[in-house]
Formats: C-alpha cells, sequence, structure tokens
C-alpha cells in the first residue's frame, strides 16, 4: 500500500515538476500570443451599435478593395516564395554538397550578414538602388544606354517581388541546409551505382528528402510575406498597397478597430488554409514520391 502510495506521488511530483518547466513558456504564449490573438478576434466580432455578431465580417467580403488586396497580396506571396526558394535551394545545395566541412561554417556566417542590418533599412537601400535617381538609373545614364531615368524598374511588382526575395533569402536557405546536411550520401551512392545519373540522382533520392526544408521555408517566408506592409509602402510608393497596409489604415487612420480586426482574422483565415493546402498537397507529394 505504502508503494502504490509512494508511486502516485512520484508520478505526481514528476507532473509537477514538468509542469513548472514549461509554465514560463506557457505564460509567455499566452500573455504574448493567445491574448493578442483573443483581443483581435473579440474586436471583430464586435458592433458599433453594441454586442456581437459577424456584420463586421460581411463588410469585408462584400468590399471590393478588400478583395483585391488580399488577391495582390496572395500574388506577391506566392511570386516571392518561389522566386526565394528557387534561388536559395542552389545555394543551399552548394553548401551542403560542395564546400569542405570546415568551411561550412563560415558560408553560413557570410549568409546570416544581411541580419546585421535592420530590415527597414535594407529597404531603404532597395529603393535607392531602384528610384528613379537611384544606383541603377544613374549607371545606365553615366554610360549613355539611357537618355532618361527608366520608370518601369521602381514602383511596380516585381520590384516588390525582388526587395522581399532578397530580404527573407537567409530564411529559406537555412532550413534547405538543414534538411540537405540530414541527408544519408550513401543514398546518393547507392543511385549512382544502380546507373542512375547524378541529374535524376537528385530527382528521385536528393529533392525528396530535402522536401521537408524546402516546405518549412517556404512557410517561413510565404507567411510573413502577406502580411508585410512596409515593403508595399516604400517600394510601391504607396501605390501598390496589399492587405497590411489596408489594416493599418482602417486601425489607425479610420481608428475603426472592429472591421480593422475583421480584416485581420480574415487575412489570418486565408493564409491558414492556403498553408494547409500546401500541407496537405505536399504530404501527397511526399507519399507518391516513396
Amino acid at each position: 500500500m505504502a508503494t502504490s502510495t509512494g508511486k502516485v506521488g512520484q508520478g505526481r511530483s514528476e507532473a509537477a515538476n514538468g509542469l513548472l518547466l514549461v509554465s514560463p513558456t506557457l505564460i509567455y504564449a499566452v500573455l504574448l500570443l493567445a491574448a493578442p490573438l483573443l483581443t483581435v478576434v473579440i474586436y471583430s466580432l464586435s458592433l458599433e451599435e453594441g454586442g456581437f455578431g459577424i456584420d463586421n465580417y460581411a463588410t469585408v467580403w462584400s468590399d471590393r478593395i478588400n478583395q483585391l488586396l488580399i488577391m495582390r497580396s496572395l500574388t506577391v506571396s506566392f511570386s516571392v516564395t518561389l522566386v526565394t526558394v528557387l534561388l536559395a535551394y542552389p545555394v543551399a545545395y552548394f553548401v551542403s554538397f560542395y564546400v569542405k566541412p570546415e568551411r561550412k561554417s563560415l558560408w553560413l556566417f557570410l549568409i546570416t550578414i544581411p541580419f546585421w542590418t535592420s530590415y527597414l533599412i535594407r529597404v531603404f537601400l532597395w529603393k535607392v538602388i531602384l528610384g528613379y535617381n537611384g544606383v541603377i538609373n544613374s549607371g545606365l545614364m553615366s554610360i549613355g544606354l539611357i537618355d532618361e531615368p527608366l520608370q518601369a524598374i521602381n514602383y511596380n511588382v516585381p520590384a516588390l517581388v525582388m526587395t522581399l526575395a532578397h530580404a527573407y533569402a537567409p530564411f529559406a536557405i537555412l532550413p534547405i541546409f538543414v534538411a540537405l546536411e540530414k541527408i544519408d550520401r550513401s543514398f546518393l551512392e547507392a543511385g549512382r551505382d544502380l546507373g542512375e545519373s547524378q541529374f535524376m540522382t537528385f530527382i528521385r533520392v536528393t529533392l525528396p528528402l530535402s522536401m521537408p526544408g524546402v516546405i518549412a521555408a517556404v512557410l517561413i517566408v510565404f507567411i510573413p510575406t502577406v502580411g508585410d506592409y512596409v515593403t508595399p509602402d516604400l517600394i510601391g510608393g504607396g501605390k501598390l498597397p496589399m492587405i497590411a497596409n489596408r489594416i493599418e489604415s482602417t486601425l489607425l487612420k479610420q481608428n475603426n478597430r472592429e472591421l480593422g480586426s475583421a480584416i485581420a482574422v480574415t487575412a489570418m483565415l486565408v493564409v491558414a488554409l492556403v498553408s494547409v493546402v500546401f500541407l496537405l498537397l505536399n504530404r501527397r507529394f511526399l507519399r507518391g514520391a516513396k
């Protein structure tokens, strides 16, 4: 009886110790993540005349401007994600397979150098490069290729995509590199021993095994770029607003907390839905690759 009671007490003490260990993280998550999100949801369901309802969401979905901005945000984010991952994969592949082990840490260090400056400064630098009197236009005019500054390189979606792709490139390179490092090199040797070319070995072995890193890179880039509002304002010159700019304008300039919160929750739900669909498609791809 005493032994049984001792085991129960020991089990309870272990559970209490485990709860004590995770409690700081739990409190942190509740205060800084769950509580603000719950507040935004409550605001989105609040009505100006009092009470709660979904009228704000009906207003969001019936507004043509909100629909266009959500579609633009998704289009820009998809483009940035595609460009970033396509550029990041060769870099991660090169560092993982061709750089000597003792030099890999140096390469990773160089890749993270952009983090030494603030995101805002990096965006301003691209504004200087792509501006009407920026580096590119000044350089082309100095060598006589153009007579007047080009306007096609700034204040457009490609400039926005280029800036965001550069800003989020390290976020894509690192998870892909980690996934490539985990691949057992004997699998690649087995593929070549069976007569597969290097390209087919990459398609059938390396790429499927590195897909977890690619998926992580896609989500890391896609989710924050949908909600970016600094870059469209600076690079787009205010002519290419995205859904985050709409939220900021509704909340701060119009002081409409209810509608702004409804737009924010709607954007989060759209991003969550797209992310889930992408994960399901990739899971099906991985199952088929096996």
